[in-house]
């Protein structure tokens, strides 16, 4: 029963199969495939779903500060709770890189519902800072 529950999907992003079909994952390979997706879609980008996806690309020219990760980890917390109802979300931790300033790892924590399984998945997200010192090209 908790197999046909964490189901079985086509892959994302989609990919030709060993037989020449589209490849499909299943368990836990499929929900990490859809909190990536989950993620990686804006809300609005669906023209069928509009409301589908993860608010953290409101976040692109946020400054890269300890308000833009809260906001960041409520986005994340709030899409899978709402999107994904076979995981059960334990926290979310978002880091800044420390080489790349425009950069952020979202390191989502959870627990598979039917095998009470825990795991984390990373979800690298990137931000274009604000340059104060640019002129706009006024020369």
């Amino acid at each position: 029963m908790s197999e046909r529950f964490i189901g079985r999907g086509w892959g994302f992003p989609l990919r030709v199969g060993p037989t020449g079909g589209i490849a499909m994952v299943e368990r836990e390979r499929e929900i990490e495939e859809a909190v990536r997706l989950i993620l990686g879609t804006a809300p609005g980008e669906r023209p069928m779903r509009p409301e589908f996806g993860c608010g953290i690309h409101d976040q692109v020219f946020a400054p890269g500060d300890s308000a833009t990760a809260n906001r960041v980890a409520h986005h994340v917390r709030s899409a899978l709770e709402r999107w994904e109802p076979r995981i059960e979300v334990t926290d979310v931790v978002v880091a800044f890189d420390a080489v790349d300033e425009g950069t952020l790892y979202i390191d989502v924590r959870y627990t598979v519902r039917t095998t009470n399984d825990r795991r984390n998945l990373v979800f690298p997200f990137y931000t274009i800072p604000f340059d104060d010192d640019a002129d706009g090209g006024a020369g």
